[in-house]
C-alpha cells in the first residue's frame, strides 16, 4: 500500500471518530493565530513510482500559522514551519543488515484555502514551498555513519500540493495533511555528455498534527 493510499485511510477513521463529536452548525470562520506541531511520515518516490510504506521515515513538525476570513466560511490558512523528510531503506542479506536514513530538513510554507464545512470540522488544500536547510545520511546495522551532505549538492527549493482536513476543539485543534512533491529532492549532473538528476526522487509526507490557538 502506498503512502497516498495510506492517507485515504487514515482520513476516512478520522473522519468516523470525529463527526460523533461535531456540533453546532455555525460554519463562521475567525482570525486565528496560533503554534502548531505534529509528526510526520515521510517518504520519497521517484518518476512512475509508488512510495513503499516499508521506506517510511518518521519525524516532526513544528511552527506557527494564521487563518485570514475571506468569507464567512472561507479563509486563507498562511504557516511557517519547521519539517523533516526524507526516506529510510532497510537491507538484510548474507553479507550486512540494517537501515540507512536519508534526512531532509526544511523550512516550509504552506498556503492553503481552509473551508469550514461546520463550525468545528474544516478541509483545506493548497501548496506549499520550502527551503532545504540541512541534510545527512546515517546508518545503523553491519555500518554504521552519520554524514552531513552539503545542502548545495541537492536541490535547496522543495514546491507541493497540500490537502487535508482539521478539527477544531477551542482553542485546541487536530489534523491529518499529505504533501505531495512536485519538484526532484536532487539537482541535475552532466557526466560524461549524459545528464543525471541525483536522486531522482520527490517528497511525500502525510502529517498528524495538532494546533493551539493563542487568541
Amino acid at each position: 500500500m502506498k503512502l497516498q493510499a495510506k492517507f485515504l485511510c487514515a482520513l476516512t477513521l478520522f473522519l468516523t471518530a470525529s463527526f460523533g463529536m461535531l456540533h453546532a452548525q455555525d460554519t463562521n470562520v475567525t482570525t486565528e493565530f496560533g503554534v502548531k506541531g505534529g509528526f510526520n511520515m515521510s517518504n520519497l518516490y521517484g518518476s512512475g513510482d509508488d512510495v513503499d510504506d516499508n521506506n517510511i521515515l518518521y519525524g516532526f513538525n513544528a511552527g506557527v500559522y494564521a487563518t485570514l476570513p475571506i468569507s464567512d466560511f472561507v479563509a486563507i490558512q498562511p504557516e511557517i514551519l519547521f519539517t523533516t523528510k526524507g526516506s529510510e531503506l532497510e537491507y538484510s542479506n548474507a553479507f550486512a543488515s540494517g537501515s540507512t536514513k536519508f534526512k531532509l530538513n526544511y523550512i516550509e510554507v504552506p498556503l492553503l484555502v481552509r473551508v469550514n464545512v461546520t463550525k468545528n470540522f474544516n478541509i483545506h488544500a493548497g501548496g506549499y514551498a520550502s527551503y532545504l536547510v540541512s541534510s545527512k545520511v546515517t546508518g545503523d546495522g553491519t555500518f554504521d555513519f552519520d554524514e552531513d551532505i552539503d545542502a548545495d549538492d541537492l536541490a535547496r527549493f522543495d514546491a507541493g500540493i497540500a490537502a487535508g482536513i482539521g478539527v477544531d476543539f477551542n482553542p485546541i485543534s487536530v489534523g491529518l495533511r499529505y504533501n505531495y512533491g512536485l519538484t526532484t529532492v536532487g539537482k541535475e549532473r552532466t557526466i560524461a555528455g549524459t545528464t543525471y538528476t541525483v536522486p531522482d526522487a520527490k517528497n511525500s509526507n502525510l502529517t498528524l498534527y495538532l494546533s493551539y490557538k493563542l487568541n
